[in-house]
Order: C-alpha cells, then sequence, then structure tokens
C-alpha cells in the first residue's frame, strides 16, 4: 500500500517548480499540504490530514543537483561573452539519402559570407538549419526536392560560452531552463556544442531572454 510520504514525494517530483522551491526552503509547508491533500488523499482513497502532509513535506529529501550549487556559481561567475543575432530563419527537413548532399550545397555558399550564422542539426528522421534570413533563398533552393516539415522566420539566437569542465556539472542546463521558463521564455531551438550552448528564441522575446542570461553571473 503507498503511504503518505511516497505519495508527497511522487507528487513533488512529477512538478520540478515545486521540487526546487521545496528545496530551497522558501515555500510555505502548512499552505502547500492544504493545497495537496485532495490530490493525496484521492491517491490513497481515505481522508488525509494536512499535519500528516507537512510532516513529509519536511522530511523530502532535496534533489541531487541542488548539491551542486557552488558548481553552478562557479561556471556562471566564468561565463564568456554572450552573442546576440537576430534576423534568423529557421527550417525543418525530413531526413533522405540526398540531404547530405542539399546540405552541402548550403555550405559551398555560405562558407564564404562573413558574419552569416549557420548552425546544422540532424536527427534520427529529421534535419534542422538555422540560418541568417539573408541566406534563406539558398537553402529553399538547395532543398528544393527535400520534404519540408516546418519553418520559421523572425527569430534571434542568444549564444554563451561555457568554461571547460562545464559538461562535469549536473544540472546546469535544467538550471538555465528553469530560469528562462520562470519568466515563460518559450525555446524555439537548442544548439549546444562542449563549450558553447545556445538558445533561438522569437524576435519579441531576446530582450528578455538576453536579461535572464546575462544575470547567470549576478545569482
Amino acid at each position: 500500500m503507498k503511504t503518505i510520504a511516497a505519495c508527497v514525494e511522487e507528487i513533488i517530483e512529477s512538478s520540478p517548480f515545486l521540487e526546487d522551491a521545496l528545496a530551497r526552503q522558501i515555500i510555505n509547508f502548512s499552505a502547500l499540504a492544504k493545497e495537496l491533500n485532495p490530490r493525496v488523499s484521492n491517491v490513497l482513497k481515505k481522508p488525509v490530514k494536512n499535519g500528516a502532509i507537512m510532516m513529509s513535506l519536511r522530511r523530502y529529501q532535496k534533489p541531487h543537483y541542488l548539491e551542486n550549487l557552488s558548481l553552478l556559481k562557479k561556471v556562471y561567475n566564468n561565463l564568456g561573452d554572450i552573442t546576440v543575432r537576430s534576423n534568423l530563419s529557421d527550417f525543418t527537413f525530413q531526413n533522405s539519402k540526398t540531404l547530405i548532399n542539399s546540405h552541402s550545397k548550403v555550405l559551398e555558399t555560405v562558407g564564404n559570407i562573413d558574419q552569416c550564422f549557420y548552425a546544422f542539426s540532424r536527427g534520427v528522421f529529421e534535419s534542422n538549419i538555422i540560418i541568417s534570413s539573408s541566406e534563406k533563398d539558398t537553402v529553399l533552393s538547395s532543398f528544393k526536392n527535400e520534404v519540408q516539415i516546418d519553418s520559421q522566420d523572425k527569430l534571434s539566437s542568444i549564444s554563451m560560452n561555457l568554461p571547460k569542465g562545464n559538461s562535469k556539472i549536473a544540472g546546469l542546463y535544467y538550471d538555465i531552463f528553469k530560469r528562462l521558463a520562470w519568466e515563460n521564455i518559450t525555446l524555439y531551438e537548442v544548439v549546444s556544442t562542449t563549450n558553447e550552448f545556445t538558445v533561438l528564441v522569437e524576435d519579441h522575446l531576446v530582450e528578455k531572454a538576453f536579461s535572464v542570461i546575462k544575470n547567470l553571473k549576478n545569482n
């Protein structure tokens, strides 16, 4: 039979923001216990006292990633340049045997253009291209025989240089995503390499997203 503690833990772990706030002790246990009571009682199929839920909340073990807070702060304090690029377009194509040939045509053109933003990623079933909007016709021409799944204009990218060793820090990307989500910022695409991390957002969100990322150093 499931216990109150197990039920409470299951609810918390399915709600990342709640889990984070609880672990940081910035939430009212009594108020939260009252809010969770209907869900806990429904799962256990019997009335549950708020005090019992509150006891489980106090005993809840914080997520392991929060133990890395000092390491996260060190990464943020050593962030390199933050670069913003506007006037970008995003294309998604279905993977095919000829896709790499279409891709090479784009590379032949943009490789000789200074200040052209270009990123390519290949998944299992589809591939994605992010490129300066000035070169969107090059993509459409080169991929004219491919199956286009989606496209989007009026996008901006925010790229940050991460210090070496960042890939060993648990929760780094989670923490960045969480802060952006708190500000209701929707990410259109995410591109990363070992020491560089880029988010793509719609133009109307770029100032807010930049502010969040810039303030990482101040937390």
